[in-house]
């Protein structure tokens, strides 16, 4: 490990974290049998999240800066995948005899998984969309990235991190006052199965993925035309990339087999199959789609609680239930947690985990602003890439859709606008390719 840099001490450490966490799960099992299932869903999507280096960010950031689209294709494919499963899992339900979360009156019906997700698709979508897009710019990470970035010891996510959540409870009221206003009114709600049937639904899904796949290779192609792509693996670190080793028989307890199942980074797609069955496991576990910021909510409103601030408005019936008792047998904010010491197990297992705080204070106010708009952008449209976007087209609900319009537009926006007035953005040179 010496040799590629790496710490030979921290696979040890973290063994040692993973026997904590083993031990943790257990008295959080005392306390209710969903948490270790909600831990366990974390740190599977921690893990995922940093072996591959997969990012909803950089499903944007990567094809503009280097012009190629393979996480862009890789999102595509994670959101395929996911969404063949879920409308099996949905129509089972409905054939038994479940209901969508909206016609649900009482308590003894069941509620078809992953409709918690469908909402309207109205201004508050569209410009907490675009506020989120920007934020995951300026803060290096969107919800999901933001989470594993900071147990990977990333300086900027440890800065954007505290002010996402801090703007979360406000962005929730909000998203509230917004959807009760005139133009509020003003949108489109529908769950897709209602209109064209469950095989309708995942045939014009798995459509528009296509098409999606189309632009996205265009572009590529354009990129391509003015010189501006990048390999794939270019920016593969060296200890990243495979070892090659032909000329012997390779053992099972040695550095190349070690380096394999711990060290050498994952495909995109092998990171979008692992998130996939991460998410369609907490659809299964849970009865709801995976969903991220919802938690930090609950946690602003604890935070606030401390100097006296006190939340009445409807807006907060969301986090009632959670806001009852202690956050740690909050199922949510335990997935969270546990996406957080998956990332830091992923980067102690191959030794490279350090904490990263090499920037300047115009940086440390430009992450905090990332946070700030990730934060107000998220509730405002009621989820982030992965509550609204990812959980939400993947249900068939169409104002994601909505929310992936403005999330992108909202990320070019912030690209163009602060490109070389920030670390992570830097600027964009078109006579040398990038950066």
């Amino acid at each position: 490990m010496k040799k590629y840099g790496l710490n030979a001490k921290q696979p040890i450490i973290g063994l040692m974290v993973f026997v904590l966490v083993i031990i943790w799960a257990i008295f959080l099992n005392s306390e209710a049998s969903k948490l270790p299932m909600a831990l366990f869903a974390g740190l599977m999507l921690g893990y995922v999240l940093t072996r591959s280096r997969f990012g909803f960010a950089g499903g944007i950031k990567r094809v503009f800066y280097r012009g190629e689209a393979s996480l862009t294709n890789a999102l595509l494919v994670m959101f395929a995948i996911t969404a063949v499963v879920n409308i099996g899992i949905q129509w089972a339900a409905a054939s038994k005899g479940a209901l969508p979360a909206w016609q649900v009156t009482s308590e003894t019906q069941s509620i078809i998984p992953g409709t918690q997700n469908v909402r309207m698709g109205n201004i508050s979508t569209a410009l907490g969309g675009f506020l989120f897009g920007i934020g995951m710019m300026l803060a290096g990470g969107c919800a999901s990235g933001t989470l594993s970035d900071f147990g990977e010891g990333e300086g900027h996510s440890w800065i954007a991190l505290p002010f996402f959540v801090l703007a979360a409870a406000p962005g929730q009221k909000l998203g509230y006052d917004l959807d009760q206003s005139a133009i509020g009114q003003i949108g489109i709600k529908a769950w897709m199965p209602q209109y064209i049937g469950y095989g309708g639904s995942i045939a014009v899904t798995l459509l528009i993925f296509l098409g999606l796949y189309y632009l996205t290779k265009k572009y590529e192609n354009h990129k391509k035309e003015m010189g501006m792509y990048s390999d794939p693996k270019s920016d593969y670190l060296d200890f990243e990339k495979p070892i090659n080793d032909n000329a012997k028989v390779i053992k099972f307890f040695s550095w190349e087999t070690y380096h394999k199942f711990f060290v050498e980074r994952w495909s995109f797609i092998t990171g979008a199959i692992g998130i996939s069955i991460a998410a369609i496991f907490i659809l299964i576990t849970t009865g709801k789609a995976w969903g991220v910021t919802t938690p930090f909510v609950s946690l602003d409103q604890k935070f606030l609680g401390l100097f006296g601030v006190t939340f009445t408005s409807p807006a907060f019936d969301e986090t009632a239930e959670a806001m009852k008792g202690s956050l740690l047998v909050d199922g949510g904010t335990i997935r969270n947690i546990g996406l957080v010491l998956g990332a830091f197990l992923a980067f102690l297992m191959a030794g490279r985990f350090s904490m990263k705080f090499n920037f300047t204070k115009k940086d440390i106010f430009i992450y905090a602003t990332g946070g700030l708009l990730m934060g107000l952008g998220s509730r405002c449209a009621r989820g982030c890439n992965i509550g609204a976007l990812y959980s939400s087209i993947c249900n068939f609900s169409v104002h994601g859709y909505v929310f992936m319009f403005f999330l992108i537009l909202g990320g070019m926006v912030g690209i163009k606008l602060f490109e070389g007035k920030v670390d992570l953005l830097p600027k964009y040179l078109v006579s040398d390719g990038v950066e």
